[in-house]
């Protein structure tokens, strides 16, 4: 038990040991951060064999980790990076740059495909107001050959799909149309 408490003070205090034994200096993490890092990496040992689950994560508990899959939901001005108005001079250059930091831990948690959204509109306090892409997308610099997808026309297609997957396991002719 007092080498867990040892290494968790050590983890928290910025030493890990690296795979020699060797102490390595990293940034210093709350007690919160470690144990949300730790319960990520036991759920993801348990689940392990089952390859259809959904891990919800932190970007800050991400880091290290990586799945085939990655969705980055709400990334909007004000969500990340976080309300940047209330910072001011170098202070706010500073706290962009850590949240530009933790965007990209984000993206690179990703092996296979990276799905990164946002929404026009959303809700603040009892009224919805228009809301921003974060300044993040922009700066990935997507171009032209990069997947945009509609997801109302996704939705319709995927629907397409299985209605014509539900006929054809009844044994009706492929040529039927869409679930309404």
């Amino acid at each position: 038990m007092l080498e867990f408490v040892d290494w968790m003070a050590g983890r928290c205090g910025g030493q890990v040991q690296d795979m020699a034994g060797i102490s390595v200096s990293t940034e210093r993490k709350s007690l919160l951060e470690v144990a949300q890092t730790i319960s990520l990496i036991s759920t993801l040992n348990e689940r392990e064999q089952d390859p259809d689950v959904v891990t919800l994560s932190t970007l800050h508990a991400a880091k290290g980790l990586e799945w085939p899959h990655v969705v980055l939901a709400g990334i909007n001005e004000g969500l990340l990076p976080f309300k940047p108005e209330e910072s001011a001079g170098e202070a706010l250059a500073q706290r962009i740059e850590e949240e530009r930091r933790l965007m990209y831990v984000g993206i690179t948690r990703a092996r296979h495909t990276l799905a990164v959204s946002w929404t026009r509109r959303r809700k603040k306090g009892r009224e919805v107001v228009a809301a921003q892409p974060s300044r993040f997308i922009a700066e990935m610099a997507l171009d032209q050959a990069t997947v945009r997808e509609d997801p109302r026309e996704k939705l319709k297609a995927l629907r397409a799909e299985f209605a014509r997957k539900a006929a054809q396991a009844a044994g009706a002719p492929t040529g039927a149309g869409p679930l309404s």
